[in-house]
């Protein structure tokens, strides 16, 4: 048996995972540890030290080490084989004090050898960070990394293209690959377009464009924009459009010119339009472009599933629109979907090209959750109780928990693990009734929030058709909220919590194998009122990532955040002066 220890070194959203063979120990997003948003840029040594914890190893007991192919010191480079002038390059760089570290996909493009063992220093980069000089380094795919995990967690695909799409990486800005006949073919974006020149196709970065014209930030606020697209109209999409060319397989190229050009367009558009507006036509973009690209791609090579990843595809709106394009029986959105999610591919390729394909196949399991963090079970309660602040209103949590939904609070459920990616799933959620609309403005307001998509639903999965017109292809990706479907004409009066302007909700369903107490606590609601559905929103503040540790849970509570907490072990509550 290995341990195996998946890093993710991105510019933001850096993370580390922990694996015994194929069994996930552990999963930790930088961010959750250092509290600062979305962090990455460099090797996340906390997360990593938190996955050891949790998995009771230590970086000595790690056999292999799948890092991404980020940028390392210099040191860590080897000369030899590298152009003479590259190495002059490096070299005053590192003596100006310029140096940002060399990428090891350049490495790869500029001596042509792939297998970045070759010329990186493994050896001397696991004893400077602690690990045992005789383990495996090994180097992943950055957009592969996106996309196996959906291979791998639907052990019934027999075949299946798997589309990835984001800011960009080393190979470009998307990646194709198709799963057919018991291998795994790369059709688009793998090392043979290392240094290709991708310029002007992103359209996750158009849309992160519009998110900084519209005077949001960057890789942090496009759900803003998902949620202000239903307000308005299109009104520059074949401007836009455009832009943009798919060609007969579904490349996705640009027309026009540099990502810095079409910034400049999309800034231009902002200036002489609404946020709604802008928001609906890069909203409208991005859906037709990409069911475009993904249409051309399905007539090539044929498949009824579709595994997505990347940072396009938190936007939930897109991912509804190509699961009710009826060209697909099933589709998967990798929940962790963004950079932090690829250390966990980088372990599954590791693992394929360690065992072949075959056994790598026999190996797949439907994921059953995302609760890969510390467990604070028993010790919430005990930090609680050395709070005076903090009252234990009652040892018997779920029917307590319901009375206070009822009256109107919003009551934090803190249980078990913490979730992995960008969702709040039920361990670090606050839950209030949908009855209520204004519960959107009064929650926001608390959180320090301005958002314009609603809530999200958690319901009961046996519930799920009584409320939504959720359709097959959707149903295992909406356990984990990343997607978005229409709810039924007379539940929109019932629960305008979580619905939007257009009609549609982002569900999560929930068995109760999963987190009982959160399971537990909507059952019981639902018993005594009719309704099988309650908010979930993420517990954090705005611009701060999800609680993680017992104490950032009592500050939220002594802060007015929310009303009450409620764990395994009682239902608290501020004690009245």
């Amino acid at each position: 048996m290995s341990f195996i220890l998946g890093v993710c070194i991105s510019g933001h959203d850096a993370s580390a995972c922990l694996f015994r063979d194929y069994d996930i120990i552990a999963a930790i997003p930088l961010e959750r540890i250092t509290r600062i948003k979305s962090e990455g840029g460099r090797f996340p040594d906390e997360a990593v030290n938190e996955a050891l914890t949790i998995g009771g190893v230590s970086r000595k007991d790690i056999d292999v080490l799948a890092l991404s192919r980020s940028r390392f010191p210099t040191r860590y480079f080897d000369g030899h084989g590298a152009p003479l002038l590259h190495r002059l390059r490096r070299g005053i760089e590192s003596i100006s004090g310029s140096n940002r570290g060399v990428g090891v996909a350049k490495e790869i493009s500029i001596r042509g050898i792939t297998d970045a063992s070759k010329f990186f220093r493994s050896g001397d980069f696991l004893v400077d960070h602690g690990f045992n000089p005789d383990a495996k380094v090994t180097f992943y795919d950055h957009h592969q990394g996106h996309v196996l995990p959906a291979l791998f967690h639907n052990p019934d695909w027999q075949d299946a293209l798997l589309y990835s799409a984001d800011g960009g990486a080393e190979t470009g800005f998307y990646s194709h690959r198709w799963f057919h006949d018991g291998h795994l073919e790369t059709l688009f974006g793998g090392d043979e377009d290392i240094g290709c020149d991708f310029e002007g196709s992103s359209l996750a970065l158009a849309y992160g464009f519009a998110t900084l014209a519209l005077g949001y930030k960057i890789n942090r606020h496009e759900g803003k924009l998902t949620g202000l697209a239903a307000r308005g109209e299109a009104r520059h999409f074949d401007e836009l459009r455009s832009w943009f060319n798919v060609d007969d397989r579904g490349r996705i190229t640009s027309k026009s010119g540099t990502h810095q050009q079409l910034r400049e367009l999309i800034f231009r558009i902002a200036r002489d339009s609404t946020k709604e507006d802008v928001s609906a036509s890069v909203q409208k973009l991005v859906e037709q472009v990409t069911l475009e690209s993904i249409a051309k791609l399905a007539r090539h090579c044929p498949s009824r599933n579709l595994g997505i990843s990347g940072g396009l595809f938190a936007n939930v709106r897109l991912n509804q629109v190509l699961a009710d394009s009826g060209l697909f029986d099933s589709i998967f959105v990798v929940p962790p979907m963004s950079d932090q999610g690829i250390a966990f591919g980088g372990v599954y390729q590791y693992l394929m090209e360690r065992d072949g394909m075959e056994t790598w196949l026999g190996q797949r399991r439907p994921l059953r959750d995302l609760y890969l963090g510390r467990d604070y079970t028993g010790l919430v309660d005990d930090h609680f109780a050395t709070l005076h602040a903090i009252q234990k209103v009652s040892e018997s949590p779920v029917e307590v928990a319901v009375d206070a939904i009822l009256a109107g609070d919003a009551v934090a459920i803190y249980t078990g693990r913490m979730e992995f990616g960008p969702r709040a799933l039920g361990a670090r959620t606050v839950l209030a009734a949908t009855v209520n609309g204004n519960i959107n403005d009064s929650l926001n307001a608390r959180m320090d929030r301005s958002e314009f998509m609603p809530f999200a639903p958690v319901l009961l999965e046996e519930h799920a058709d009584e409320v939504l017109d959720l359709p097959p292809q959707s149903r295992n990706t909406s356990r984990f909220m990343t997607i978005t479907c229409q709810v039924k004409d007379p539940w929109k009066s019932r629960i305008p919590a979580v619905v939007h302007v257009d009609g549609t909700a982002r569900p999560q369903l929930i068995r109760r194998e999963e987190n009982p107490l959160y399971y537990d606590i909507l059952k019981a609601y639902h018993a005594r009122t009719g309704i099988p559905v309650l908010v979930n929103t993420s517990f954090n503040v705005h611009e701060e990532p999800i609680i993680n540790s017992p104490d950032e849970c009592a500050r939220a509570l002594l802060d007015d955040r929310v009303d009450a907490v409620v764990t395994t072990g009682g239902f608290y509550r501020r004690r009245k002066v």
